[in-house]
């Protein structure tokens, strides 16, 4: 059954804030001159003797402390969210009060007030105001509370600056309740911050079942990549929920609130430090410049867009076939231009007279061609679309580009190109080979880089949105085999090394960026599972929440994926850079191949179109997929 007045609280809770603050003046004028009262009875030690001074003059005096009040503030603050500042205002409001007492005392000859009682008078009604404002919040914000879903009981881990604005955030909060730090410092452990005591990482279990901990927040903005990398696996491994704030720069005031609380994502455990751009390398090809990229709504395509457009192009255009995919990187990019001029163009870059226009009409100077269909099982099953797409497309903007006397050149590739077991992969190696005959046709002005890569984090291929999916769902997660490992970079990284790439290019270099050390998909899996606080469904934990299931590998699919088909890679000059040294094709002998290949297309005959492809790319051996797989599979046994 509800109580009356916890009704009668709730009611105030909704009360308009003029409400509010005519209900702190009402009892502000009644509490107040009880407080000069009992200064006068303190000071003369006497009830009797208070009574035969001047009462009204008394009550008056104390009155002068409300505008005072008022002008300082009090009045006009959310109760709420009222914090420490609330001591400093009142005794300062109080202080000209008192000050303000005394003259008049003295202006007005008040012999009747003992004028030390008037510093007495600002000990007490220091303490009432900020006594009653302080209980007034607790009311306020336990009524505010009661009948909402029970709080989220919160572990902090680090007790520095950010744990602190955070746990004081979570005081005012219907959703969170912050009930601990975790703290590796040996000086802050068995202590007390913010009210809250600190445990060591070690003793988390036991602290969340003492405190009926619900999840835990990382909340140390300074620490690097690789510091966070292990400070999530340690606490993941309790089953415990993980959430993070943002890094420093991420923050947008450089203040933490609870909006800045955000889910650990998988690229907090795959990503690594950032090596910051070069300026000159970043700005070569872009500053002032006309830049076209084609597939810019795709995922690597609307982010060099993003990078780019930070460093002022004079025209930045826009090339996509999927309309709304254009229209929302439009849209944003416009919110920040400034000065670049910025043309969305729905078309595909099988038009080759649309990219014979662009370029004539605008003066492009610089491409970064990144349509392509990547998707390896769709590719794999429509391939005449991923020859006329990936292959003839990237012919178009090759000799789009040579026509029309674009400056730079560079083609984003992928590291299934190397050594390719499927079609996808093939059309991609069959792209390099086009730029690197282009950088090679008598006469050519343009100067023709490729970039390859591995994996993306969060892009539309990536398995991270569909094990995110399958999670959700209760599972299973899928995975194609037990041993299968990929390479993972994180989007914003991948386009500021393929800008500076091109940058650097001299004419038909493949550059291939160092992605760091392979990932097993089914660690990943692992790791996701336990960060969304839950377990694996296994022979050894037949109670767990999430099931991982081995589906086989897809058409196509590789166990892992290399980055280069030579003998090896020199530097670049950039630590993430590498160039490789790989085989090309004389132009005459490229023109014959895809001659071949188009006439395949033609007739629509993918056995033709199989057979034409392998000589093109003769390193494409759709067997070895198979072989590997099998291979793989008696080693295990």
């Amino acid at each position: 059954m509800t109580v009356p007045n916890q009704n009668y609280l709730q009611r105030m809770v909704a009360w308009p804030l003029w409400a509010k603050a005519f209900a702190l003046m009402a009892s502000d004028a009644i509490c107040l001159p009880l407080c000069m009262f009992t200064s006068v009875v303190l000071r003369l030690g006497s009830f009797e003797d208070a009574l035969k001074t001047a009462l009204p003059a008394q009550i008056v005096l104390a009155l002068l402390a409300i505008p005072v009040l008022g002008a300082a503030g009090l009045y006009r603050s959310v109760l709420r969210f009222m914090d420490l500042r609330v001591l400093g205002s009142s005794s300062a409001a109080l202080a000209v009060v008192v000050l303000l007492v005394y003259g008049l005392s003295r202006s007005f000859n008040f012999d009747m007030l003992p004028r030390s009682s008037i510093l007495i008078f600002w000990f007490i009604a220091f303490a009432y105001v900020v006594i009653s404002r302080y209980l007034v919040r607790s009311l306020l914000l336990g009524a505010m509370k009661r009948g909402r879903a029970p709080q989220v009981r919160t572990a902090i881990y680090g007790a520095g600056a950010a744990g602190v604005q955070l746990a004081n955030s979570m005081n005012f909060s219907a959703e969170y309740k912050a009930v601990c730090f975790l703290d590796d410092s040996r000086l802050l452990v068995g202590k007390t911050v913010a009210g809250l005591p600190v445990f060591a990482p070690a003793a988390l279990e036991g602290a969340a079942v003492k405190l009926a901990v619900d999840q835990v927040v990382l909340a140390i903005p300074s620490a690097s990549t690789s510091q966070k990398r292990k400070l999530i696996a340690g606490i993941a491994n309790s089953g415990l929920p993980v959430k993070i704030l943002p890094g420093l720069v991420d923050l947008v005031s450089g203040q933490v609130s609870l909006s800045d609380i955000r889910e650990v994502d998988v690229a907090d455990l795959l990503g690594r430090d950032a090596v910051p751009p070069d300026p000159n390398l970043f700005a070569k090809n872009l500053l002032g410049k006309v830049v076209l990229v084609t597939g810019a709504g795709g995922s690597i395509g609307s982010e060099l867009c993003r990078q780019i457009i930070s460093q002022a192009p004079a025209h930045l255009i826009l090339l996509d076939h999927t309309e709304f995919a254009l229209y929302s990187i439009d849209q944003e990019l416009q919110k920040v231009r400034k000065s670049t001029r910025i043309s969305a163009v729905l078309g595909s870059v099988a038009n080759a007279g649309l990219l014979r226009d662009l370029i004539d009409e605008h003066g492009i100077q610089t491409i970064y061609h990144a349509a392509a269909y990547k998707h390896v099982p769709l590719v794999e099953a429509n391939i005449e679309q991923g020859l006329r797409n990936n292959v003839f497309g990237t012919l178009n903007v090759a000799q789009a580009a040579l026509e029309g006397g674009v400056e730079t050149c560079i083609l984003v590739s992928t590291d299934k190109a190397v050594r390719p077991t499927n079609v996808m992969g093939a059309t991609k190696r069959a792209a390099e080979l086009i730029f690197q005959a282009a950088a090679r046709r008598p006469g050519a002005r343009t100067c023709f880089a490729m970039v390859r890569f591995g994996n993306v984090l969060g892009s539309s291929g990536s398995v991270v949105p569909l094990f995110k999916r399958q999670i959700s769902g209760g599972g299973p997660i899928t995975i194609t085999h037990p041993d299968i490992i990929r390479y993972f970079m994180l989007i914003p990284e991948a386009a500021q090394l393929v800008i500076q790439a091109g940058a650097m290019a001299q004419g038909g270099d493949v550059f291939v960026l160092d992605m760091g050390d392979p990932v097993k998909i089914a660690d990943l899996a692992r790791s996701m599972i336990r960060l969304s606080g839950l377990t694996e469904r296994s022979e050894a934990n037949p109670d767990g929440d999430i099931a991982i299931e081995f589906v086989g590998l897809r058409p196509g699919e590789k166990l892992y994926e290399e980055l280069i088909i030579g003998d090896g890679a020199v530097p670049s000059g950039h630590p993430r850079i590498m160039c490789a040294q790989e085989n090309h094709l004389q132009p005459a002998e490229l023109d014959a191949h895809l001659s071949a290949l188009l006439a395949s297309c033609a007739d629509g005959d993918d056995a033709a179109m199989t057979r034409e492809l392998r000589r093109l790319v003769p390193e494409y051996q759709p067997e070895k997929r198979e072989q590997a797989a099998v291979l793989k599979d008696l080693a295990i046994s």
